[in-house]
């Protein structure tokens, strides 16, 4: 089953007001029931927004990425849910992997979301950015020789590296980049080296970890950009006091880029109202939507017209491994292949 095209295609003003193509499925089409592992405050303002706008009612199910991907699975031809939203490439591949997605035909998710963020046979499309980064302590200035990811398995560098556990989708993803870059075997050799380098063993989030160099625990972390720009935008001024004693490394960027990890969705296969699933699909690529994310979750937007703000706003440019998302498929197969790397190196 293939979702039908909306009629408008929108460009210029258009766009802008996007929410104008939406209403023509309102009439017949009331609600859409929407699994989604994203737990933010502002993404309920995301689906009032859309409900205002189209009369579509959204019934969400939360759960983690797993979880609900499990569920799908279990639940099968008779899933109620319309849509999944998830985050990260690595569990978008999983859950087109395990069939779980329809193509969807929608000119304006074409227009506005570019080519590498969104599935080839429009399985799922993209709808904000994290860039995976390095982060250390302002008080110790920049690390000396510390531009790469591949500088962080470097021996100069042992005792010194915090990050999470391989266990979470973000480390897998990471190092699936490195399996796509290198080859297996200079993979291998890197998770070693990282390992080899670690102040601890890995624990907690990407907050965990910045705390950790605030707290001169570890001079350097992996995390994702959003976490500090979180921090930065917090009401609690002991929590801006920590995101203002990081800085903030965008590595590779003489080379292939930084690595980024997408928060997506996809019109599920067995969607009851694929329409109106289309239709909210297309709200989220609409500037006001796209804003929202940037501004209220410090996330970049996909769409390359609406300007990032807030906190990282102010971590500036850096070009971004394209490269990595363009083959999104084989980063997804990399995962296993990763989780063994992992293992073997023992990254906890």
């Amino acid at each position: 089953m293939t979702a039908t095209r909306s009629a408008a295609r929108l460009s210029g003003a258009g766009i802008a007001a996007a929410a104008l193509s939406f209403t023509a499925f309102a009439a017949g089409a009331q609600e859409i029931n929407v699994y989604s592992s994203r737990h933010y405050d502002t993404d309920q303002a995301l689906y009032d927004t859309f409900t205002e706008q189209t009369g579509i009612a959204i019934n969400l199910i939360e759960g983690s990425g797993d979880e609900l991907i499990e569920r799908l699975v279990a639940e099968g031809a008779n899933s109620p849910a319309d849509v999944l939203i998830t985050v990260d490439a690595g569990r978008l591949w999983r859950a087109d992997n395990a069939g779980l997605f329809q193509p969807v035909d929608s000119d304006v998710l074409e227009e506005r979301v570019p080519e590498y963020l969104r599935h080839p046979d429009g399985h799922w499309f993209g709808l904000s950015k994290r860039a995976r980064v390095i982060v250390y302590n302002v008080a110790d200035g920049t690390p000396e020789g510390l531009d790469t990811y591949e500088d962080l398995a470097d021996p100069a560098y042992e005792g010194l590296v915090c990050t999470r556990s391989s266990s979470n989708i973000y480390s897998q993803s990471l190092l699936g980049s490195i399996i796509s870059a290198h080859g297996e075997e200079a993979a291998e050799e890197w998770t070693a080296g990282l390992v080899a380098n670690l102040a601890r063993p890995p624990e907690g989030n990407d907050t965990a970890q910045i705390e950790a160099v605030a707290a001169g625990e570890c001079p350097v972390a992996i995390v994702n950009t959003y976490y500090v720009g979180r921090l930065l935008a917090s009401d609690d001024p002991e929590r801006v006091a920590i995101g203002e004693q990081i800085g903030i490394v965008f590595p590779n960027q003489d080379d292939r880029g930084t690595h980024v990890n997408i928060s997506g969705a996809g019109v599920l296969a067995n969607a009851p109202n694929a329409e109106g699933a289309v239709a909210f699909l297309e709200y989220l690529a609409s500037d006001s939507a796209q804003t929202l994310f940037a501004e209220g979750n410090n996330e970049y937007p996909v769409v390359e017209s609406v300007a990032v703000s807030g906190p990282i706003a102010g971590f500036g440019d850096f070009v971004e491994d394209s490269l990595g998302l363009d083959v999104i498929g084989e980063i997804g197969a990399n995962n296993p292949t990763a989780v063994q790397i992992a293992d073997r190196a023992g990254w906890e």
